[in-house]
């Protein structure tokens, strides 16, 4: 890690040894072999979900099976069901929310929160790949500024 990163709260970019799990990201240096623990920097539960709000959250084969699995369905039936095309990658399909105009489907719109966590795509289980994610850094910022722990930037109607 650079001194200025390390100044500034960040980790280094992420590498292929770098993996997200319960809100650690841990890291194993290629020449020793350790492991390296380190707490991230912001809280998904604080979150409505911007991440979610990506017009694609790109799918894998991996993940529609995982999916598939989770509601107990063949591959190709849930593919029909939760995945679309966009710009020609498979992407999961959006429904409606308040807050963003569309979400993932999968997102509770009252309680902000995955539903098939467990079953959730890679991409979702990788993010935001550093110990930082902007998103809630610009949502910290705007409560803080707002007096408002609650507020959410961009709601609709």
């Amino acid at each position: 890690m650079s001194r200025r990163s390390e100044l500034a709260g960040q980790a280094p970019a992420p590498t292929p040894h770098s993996y997200q799990e319960n809100g650690l990201l841990s890291q194993t240096d290629p020449k020793t072999a350790r492991i390296k623990v380190l707490k991230n920097l912001y809280d998904c539960l604080q979150c409505p979900a911007y991440c979610c709000s990506y017009t694609r959250i790109d799918v894998t084969k991996r993940d529609i099976a995982r999916l598939a699995k989770h509601f107990n369905l063949e591959p190709d039936v849930a593919e029909r069901k939760f995945i679309k095309r966009v710009d020609g990658h498979k992407a999961l399909r959006h429904q409606k929310d308040k807050i963003f105009g569309t979400i993932c489907q999968f997102i509770d719109k009252k309680t902000r929160r995955c539903t098939v966590y467990e079953a959730r795509p890679s991409v979702c289980r990788t993010y935001p790949e550093t110990r930082r994610c902007g998103y809630f850094d610009f949502l910290s910022w705007e409560r803080e500024h707002q007096e408002d722990e609650d507020f959410i930037p961009y709601e609709l109607g």
